[in-house]
């Protein structure tokens, strides 16, 4: 069952790049701008066919795609080449690609969502043998973990993953009776302890989590807050990364995502449960894609978006526009980039895999 799993871990990961893409298109569409050609994947063509003025093509290789506008990224004399366009309508065309990520994540949770019964809140719920300390802290038993360190909590797997990064004092915010209370410099620090298997474990003393019963606006709610959670991990993931807390190494490119995905659905304890891991880490990855693509990076739409805003204060300081040539060769360069460290993620995940 393992192919199979990857098959449709492929295929979603192809589908992803094919909505990224259909943003950009859309966008583009309705904005007047003229498209060449609208592509899933790179590398040698498959299959190409020609209606009116663009040509939609399948490629070779499934780790991308393109929206080829008339005059992205060189000068043109079509006026409705993307370079001629007012700069509104070339923001909005760059940021299509990502919002339709985004909003693909969004609906696959809240279809998710939709067949769920319960949802675990951050609730106190109690301590463990050997923790009862805990109490003259101040926490108390039916607090809702609203905050911990500054960052807002929304499920019981926030608290989780902020409370196993903070240190051995946590600034809290909970709310009690209604109100919020805040809770600054509480000692939670990891000790060993005996869970009720009468396992010694390494735990800060505190039982967290109480279920509520999944109401459709609460569904609406949450689908929304774990959306907003998927971004906050990009984030946090970009900032290990950053700081050395994370290398290389820990990066995964299409070839781990797929492993990943095909070994999540293995792992299943039955074929539903394997869909719904599936399609829940695919939510993550379009949402990720989404935060990825607009980073001020070369060759990325957030790259280009930095450069519309480099443009339109280099016309209002010396009334004229950087020559598009230009764009195309830090564009350029900065796919150059993006394309060793694709290589380089793809020969790491080749080298975890065996």
């Amino acid at each position: 069952m393992t192919i199979v799993y990857i098959l449709i871990a492929v295929l979603m990961f192809g589908l992803l790049i094919a909505i990224h893409e259909f943003g950009h298109f859309i966008a583009a569409k309705a904005l007047g701008v003229r498209v060449n050609e609208f592509a899933i994947g790179m590398g040698p063509q498959l299959f190409s066919r020609r209606s009116g003025e663009t040509s939609y093509s399948l490629r070779a290789f499934p780790i991308g795609g393109f929206c080829a506008m008339e005059g992205e990224g060189e000068d043109s004399d079509d006026p409705r080449a993307f370079g001629n366009k007012p700069a509104w309508k070339r923001f909005f065309i760059l940021v299509a690609g990502a919002f339709f990520n985004f909003a693909a994540g969004v609906v696959l949770i809240l279809a998710l969502f939709s067949q769920v019964e319960g949802f675990v809140a951050p609730v106190v719920t109690g301590y463990m043998p050997g923790a009862e300390d805990l109490q003259q802290t101040g926490l108390l038993p039916g607090d809702r973990l609203y905050r911990v360190d500054g960052h807002r909590i929304y499920f019981n797997a926030d608290a989780l993953l902020y409370l196993d990064r903070a240190g051995d004092t946590v600034d809290l915010e909970v709310i009690r009776d209604g109100a919020r209370v805040t809770l600054n410099g509480v000692s939670m620090p990891v000790r060993t302890l005996t869970d009720a298997n009468g396992q010694q474990v390494q735990k800060r003393g505190v039982y967290i989590g109480q279920v509520e019963e999944a109401t459709l606006g609460l569904k609406l709610k949450n689908a929304w807050y774990q959306s907003v959670s998927y971004v906050r991990m990009v984030w946090m993931s970009l900032g290990d990364l950053i700081t050395g807390a994370v290398g290389v190494r820990d990066m995964s490119g299409p070839i781990g995502i797929v492993n990943a995905m095909g070994e999540m659905g293995a792992q299943s304890e039955s074929a539903g449960e394997a869909v719904r891991n599936i399609l829940n880490f695919v939510a993550f990855i379009a949402i990720n894609l989404a935060v990825m693509n607009l980073l001020p990076i070369p060759a990325l739409d957030g790259g280009q978006i930095l450069f519309l805003v480099v443009d339109g204060v280099w016309h209002r300081l010396t009334r004229r526009r950087i020559n598009q040539k230009y764009l195309g060769y830090i564009n350029m360069a900065g796919f150059c980039c993006l394309i060793g460290l694709m290589v380089v993620v793809a020969v790491s995940d080749v080298v975890k895999l065996f």
